[in-house]
């Protein structure tokens, strides 16, 4: 489950399967039709894709989550820190200030989060 990355439409997909599972991969195919216009195979190939992933089974024409929707970005957020920056999450905060200053408000919550961390 190295590759956390996720396209807009596999995005999209998972989305829906977090919000509605479980949920058969067909009535997944309908919902997809309806939301987004797409064909069966499109659906079910953005479904593989997820499921080689290690993010959701479809097993026995049923889809559920091998991960849920919080452990996903948090794995995925680690992931593209460490990828990006070494690891380093004051190296990510420092490149992510530059050119978003925090809000006083932001600035409080990050230090709560902080504090609660260390306990």
């Amino acid at each position: 489950m190295s590759d956390l990355k996720m396209g807009t439409a596999e995005a999209r997909v998972a989305d829906l399967i977090w919000e509605n599972e479980p949920i058969s991969s067909g009535q997944l195919a309908k919902l997809c039709e309806t939301e987004f216009g797409w064909k069966k195979t499109t659906s079910f190939t953005v479904l593989k894709r997820l499921c080689d992933r290690g993010i959701f089974r479809n097993q026995g024409g049923t889809v559920t989550s091998l991960l849920s929707r919080e452990d996903f970005y948090a794995r995925h957020s680690r992931q593209y820190v460490e990828e990006t920056f070494g690891g380093s999450l004051p190296a990510f905060l420092t490149a992510f200030g530059t050119r978003n200053k925090l809000s006083d408000v932001e600035i409080e919550e990050l230090l709560k989060v902080i504090e609660g961390m260390r306990r």
